[in-house]
């Protein structure tokens, strides 16, 4: 017969197990705190920015963007001064969501023309309904919207079904007049262009950051179609809802007025920041990244960025 051996720990042993046991859970502890939140943490290296020196932004900018591996494009332009700092301002990006922007503006120069009415009724049927982003696609056929609540849908939650409205009513030889009218130089809009697979179109809307800033800056400066319509389109942008990209680190306090875009490869942001040192127009337009969260964070490090050298007064 085999015979189990019964194990006895004494009270000092016992004591010397829990202790060491303690241990070793608050140290486990202490690296589960202390790990910076390196999901927040802009990539690559950062150099210090003076907030008295234009070309330090302009230079940790510069530094920041030569470890993105996508194609980019960006403009930052200070109000006050003028000074500016770009890269490819010139490069035709698909506009994805942000050719909304342009829509918009030329919906309000339409209204201008009389040739399209604000307050106008608009029937939803359920073949307007398109997918992606939006909440219209949620809203029952038959329900009523005035074009001006389409606009601000369109804008707000970068809905589709609303875009589908507007533009059937202004049509695609308006819209593309119209850019050209206004002085963009890069920005097209086709029907295949609002086709919202992944996959690459034979002819897809494009638009880039300097056609973008010029509509942002005009506008900041009441001259676009209006100084009443430049105030009500500056008023719809900053109620944007989509924060996962410039307004991401926005400080506390801080207004941005701005537009996003996300579809085939291409993640960008535009916007007008009201700081307390002064306004500014940033742009930043990425394409070819094969990960969005990638693009996002980079676009929502260059605000920080940004947001540093504006942020000391």
């Amino acid at each position: 017969m085999i015979q189990k051996k019964s194990v006895y720990i004494n009270k000092a042993q016992f004591y010397g197990v829990l202790m060491v046991l303690v241990s070793a859970f608050v140290l486990a502890g202490d690296c589960l705190v202390s790990t910076p939140n390196t999901t927040l943490a802009p990539k690559g290296p950062l150099l210090s920015i003076n907030p008295d020196d234009w070309q330090s932004l302009v230079d940790a900018i510069r530094v920041r963007a030569s470890g993105y591996h996508g194609e980019l494009g960006y403009i930052v332009k200070d109000f006050s001064s003028g000074q500016v700092a770009e890269i490819n301002s010139s490069g035709a990006f698909p506009s994805a969501s942000l050719i909304k922007f342009p829509i918009l503006c030329a919906a309000f120069q339409a209204a201008e023309e009389r040739r399209f009415s604000l307050s106008m009724p608009v029937t939803l049927l359920r073949s307007d309904k398109r997918g992606g982003s939006g909440t219209l696609k949620f809203s029952p056929a038959g329900r009523v919207y005035t074009n001006r609540e389409l606009l601000e849908a369109m804008i707000v939650h970068s809905d589709n079904t609303a875009t589908e409205l507007l533009v059937r009513q202004l049509g695609y030889d308006y819209l593309q007049e119209t850019f050209q009218k206004m002085g963009l130089q890069d920005t097209v809009i086709t029907p295949q262009g609002f086709r919202l697979t992944s996959r690459s179109v034979s002819e897809d809307n494009m638009t880039s950051p300097r056609d973008m800033a010029y509509l942002l800056e005009k506008m900041y400066k009441r001259e676009l179609v209006s100084a009443k319509a430049s105030d009500e389109m500056l008023d719809i942008l900053k109620h944007q809802k989509l924060r996962d990209r410039l307004p991401r680190f926005l400080p506390k306090g801080w207004e941005i007025a701005h537009k996003t875009g996300l579809l085939r490869k291409a993640c960008h942001d535009v916007g007008i920041v009201f700081s307390p040192k002064g306004d500014y127009m940033i742009c930043v337009l990425t394409s070819r990244d094969i990960n969005y969260k990638n693009a996002k964070r980079f676009i929502a490090s260059i605000g920080k960025i940004t947001y540093g050298f504006y942020g000391r007064v």
